[in-house]
């Protein structure tokens, strides 16, 4: 989780491959509303985001075996939601600061999301420092580095459901 151009579909897809879980790619989850309105540099609302939770959620919990899931979550409220659909679910954090965030979402070419809209990413985003189940990674590490200390986390962290250690991991 984290704002836009932090590296969450990249380490995403390494986390899920490096853990032999399936990855759900929250982006192309949200709307095409929602996806015209980034593009043209409109924030979304809470009410935007309303369904696209929702979505996310009951694909977590289709997931018993475990899953890693890429999204934003920039509010408390927006974890929350996640982690009632998915109780112990975790939150890997990739913090990145303003400048990094707005360089990184301006070199891509052909994503929807509009570089004019990392301001309101960073002036939503509740940081989650010091929430249980969160590891804060910086993300300007190298991926090889950011997937380790993720993968390393979530193995040696305790079974979240006595069925499956990577229950909605």
């Amino acid at each position: 989780m984290g704002v836009a151009g932090c590296g969450k579909s990249s380490l995403g897809a390494a986390l899920a491959a490096a853990e032999h879980l399936p990855l759900i790619e929250g982006d192309d989850h949200h709307s095409p509303a929602s996806r015209d309105k980034m593009s043209q540099g409109i924030a979304l609302t809470d009410g935007d985001r309303q369904g696209w939770l929702q979505t996310l959620g009951r694909l977590l919990a289709e997931h018993p075996e475990g899953v890693v899931l890429t999204c934003s979550a920039l509010k408390k409220a927006y974890r929350d939601q996640l982690r009632q659909a998915c109780p112990g679910l975790r939150f890997a954090f990739l913090d990145i600061d303003r400048e990094q965030s707005l360089q990184r979402v301006s070199a891509r070419a052909s994503h929807f999301f509009s570089s004019s809209l990392v301001d309101s990413q960073f002036a939503t985003l509740e940081s989650p420092v010091g929430e249980a189940g969160v590891l804060r990674l910086d993300a300007l590490q190298a991926l090889s580095a950011l997937q380790a200390q993720a993968s390393a986390w979530l193995n040696e962290a305790p079974a979240l459901t006595a069925s499956n250690p990577k229950d909605c991991a």
